[in-house]
């Protein structure tokens, strides 16, 4: 989780040549995002009447209301999703997710406002189906076909932009390596700018400064760059402005990079206070349509999961009941989402029920571990309950597992960030666990470890992803040779 540049590796910049191989597409963003218009439209329109034609239904001019609808419909969630802008510097599953919530918004606009039409529509129902289906299918998959042309013909040097960063700072230099390690954004890194003199800059910066700044705003002044990082460090706030004003006389593209970059944030996003503009450093991924989908996700595969297991639940807990004193179900004190208390279940394992201010970790061959205790810890069994939890709305299917509330209080003094993995609900599973990372945590460095690993699931958080971790941890098992 560490953003510092390694200071072995030398930061190269190419020299600054005239645009000769952009192509068409580097100056007229606006006629590509047409071309990509057209195309879509196309797509959709070449689909309607195939799957008509595939159940035998000829397409009248009544019929093709239904069409006129979809394309409004759709143009519209293109615009609300910002589908057509440049997608340059943005991940691949970024823009095909854009791709699939506008169809998704358009579908149920045109099922809506074609309902009002139904008696004019001719076309059968299973055609418009199967015109539903094929269309997000050719949507997605022209987009993915499209993207990876495009990130050839970048690799060559076609289709590129020119980029220079002014601070020959940390944060500059790790903005450097990311353009260079990443080739297929199509933005050639032209240099460092700064005003220091050479004995004063890091090592590994010094070949990459190609002079001061004010080189960097006549070269833009020339159109001899389109995108100008500003990598200075927010006490320089003044100089910041006065670099800004200057860059206004420039038709290059502008960004500020505050350090504060620097730090790990979560989810940082920008929010509307009225009308001031307010970055939100720590913040939860699930939002909106988000926090829907998560919530979806839980409830369909925990009702599907409770049924399939519900036989095997009854077995394990009259097992409990048989081989030692107590309730079958210990019930334990959690952090839950934003870090409040929520009451989770567990298959009673061990003779005592710690859930207090101390809570001692089940260790290897623990002498608190019933008969049957170590194989349901060990399988996972115990946790077969928690599926109820994720029903009640207090936990997920996947986020990083809950801990005791003693060891919360114990982790969130010593571990920076410690409580950030409660922005988003515990999970049954985790990242963590299915990267080896569960049982006693003897050390605080298994510990940290832990904790990077949620935090980097919520960073990176989609439903794609959760699939990923549900699968890793059916296919690698439920057995772990660390959980006691």
């Amino acid at each position: 989780m560490d953003n510092r540049v390694d200071s072995n590796k030398a930061i190269k910049a190419h020299p600054v040549e005239p645009n000769t191989s952009g192509g068409l597409v580097v100056r007229n963003q606006s006629g590509f995002s047409t071309i990509y218009r057209l195309i879509d439209l196309s797509l959709v329109t070449i689909l309607y009447y195939s799957s008509a034609a595939y159940y035998g239904t000829k397409i009248d001019t009544t019929s093709l209301i239904l069409l006129f609808i979809n394309v409004i419909c759709f143009q519209v969630s293109a615009e609300g999703v910002e589908l057509y802008r440049s997608w340059r510097g943005h991940r691949t599953p970024e823009m095909l997710r854009a791709a699939a919530i506008t169809w998704m918004l358009s579908i149920l606009g045109t099922l809506t406002m074609g309902y009002f039409f139904v008696q004019e529509i001719k076309t059968p129902p299973p055609a418009i189906l199967l015109w539903f289906a094929s269309s997000f299918v050719v949507l997605i998959m022209w987009r993915f076909v499209m993207r990876k042309f495009l990130f050839r013909i970048r690799k060559s040097g076609l289709n590129s932009r020119r980029s220079i960063i002014i601070g020959a700072t940390q944060l500059g230099a790790n903005v450097a390596l990311q353009i260079q390690q990443n080739e297929h954004l199509g933005i050639k890194f032209n240099g460092l700018y700064d005003d220091r003199e050479a004995e004063r800059l890091p090592h590994e910066m010094q070949g990459a400064v190609l002079g001061n700044i004010e080189a960097a705003i006549e070269m833009a002044k020339r159109n001899e760059v389109d995108y100008i990082y500003i990598a200075l460090p927010m006490s320089a706030e003044n100089r910041i402005r006065s670099i800004l004003e200057q860059c206004s006389d420039t038709t290059a593209n502008v960004y500020v990079i505050p350090n504060f970059f620097m730090y790990n944030l979560l989810n940082a996003r920008w929010q509307t206070v009225g009308n001031v503009q307010a970055l939100s450093v720590y913040d939860t991924p699930f939002q909106g349509a988000s926090d829907v989908l998560k919530r979806f996700e839980d409830v369909v595969l925990s009702s599907l999961i409770l049924m399939l297991i519900s036989v095997p639940m009854l077995a394990i807990a009259a097992a409990v009941k048989l081989t030692s004193k107590g309730p079958v179900i210990f019930k334990q004190k959690r952090y839950g989402l934003d870090g409040k208390q929520i009451t989770v279940y567990k298959f009673r394992s061990m003779t005592t029920q710690d859930n207090g201010a101390v809570v001692k970790q089940a260790t290897k061959n623990d002498a608190r571990l019933t008969k049957i205790g170590g194989f349901l810890r060990r399988t996972s069994l115990d946790e077969l309950p928690q599926f109820i939890n994720v029903l009640q709305g207090r936990m997920s299917i996947v986020g990083p597992r809950p801990h005791a509330v003693a060891h919360n209080e114990e982790y969130r003094k010593i571990i920076t960030g410690y409580m950030l993995r409660h922005k988003v609900k515990p999970g049954i599973t985790g990242w963590a666990q299915v990267n080896g990372l569960r049982g006693e945590t003897e050390t605080t460095n298994k510990m940290v470890q832990r904790v990077e690993y949620d935090l980097d699931y919520i960073h990176r958080w989609s439903i794609w992803f959760d699939i990923k971790i549900v699968f890793m941890t059916v296919f690698n098992g439920f057995i772990n040779k660390n959980a006691y």
